[in-house]
């Protein structure tokens, strides 16, 4: 007897004797593989979500089976061939998984630090230079400031263009460049402002920071849910 395409079992390409761990670990990896970030279905997301509900918590997954025995008659054979798929499944997922570290240690880590060093210490400049702009000496303080940020966002375009985020990254890859992006042009503006004093130019590149910080910080929320 085969399975109806609604059931959970098939739905997340497990055996019916699944243990929780190996449940678990399918549904990670279908919802990687599926994720509209990374070309995926939305529809099939929901599936694997509703799919997840039943067998991921053991009251609602034995509720499940008493009431559809047609799932726990199919047999061996079916488990064997589920079991395999699920394997396959799995070891598909451990590879998405170690491209996706590689990419986040080797890319997003450094980047994500240089731009830190940008951003951070940016408020801190601009209170020393605001004590008095036509300062030689503070004035002259800021510009390296501004110097050594640019040698940075240099390092950070080189490592972003080293390696091409996984599939399951891209949306959080293109994130990332928007940050950067910003951070650049932010201190396009704040050089304008040293070359002539132009207000709107120190605001400009001011609110660019204040928004690229924002970016940032909403990159390393998206980044905890990338290892989910």
């Amino acid at each position: 007897m085969s399975l109806p395409p609604t059931d959970p079992y098939q739905v997340l390409g497990v055996p019916i004797t699944a243990k929780a761990a190996e449940i678990k670990a399918a549904y990670r990896a279908l919802v990687k593989q599926h994720h509209p970030d990374a070309g995926g279905d939305e529809h099939r997301i929901l599936e694997l979500n509703a799919a997840w509900e039943v067998l991921g918590d053991a009251q609602r997954r034995a509720d499940h089976d008493r009431r559809h025995p047609a799932s726990v008659a199919a047999g061996p054979g079916h488990a064997v061939e589920v079991g395999r798929a699920a394997r396959r499944a799995t070891a598909q997922a451990s590879a998405v998984d170690a491209q996706l570290q590689t990419w986040l240690q080797q890319v997003y880590g450094p980047i994500d630090r240089l731009l830190g060093q940008v951003i951070n210490p940016f408020a801190g400049q601009l209170r020393d230079l605001s004590a008095d702009p036509y300062d030689d000496q503070l004035m002259e303080t800021f510009c390296q400031f501004l110097e050594q940020s640019q040698a940075k966002l240099l390092k950070v375009d080189t490592l972003y263009r080293s390696m091409a985020a996984p599939r399951s990254a891209q949306g959080f890859s293109l994130s990332l460049y928007h940050c950067l992006s910003q951070v650049q042009d932010a201190l396009t503006e704040l050089e304008r402002y040293t070359m002539g004093y132009v207000d709107s130019y120190l605001r400009d590149g001011r609110e660019m920071l204040r928004e690229a910080k924002q970016r940032r910080s909403r990159l390393h929320e998206e980044r905890r849910r990338l290892e989910i």
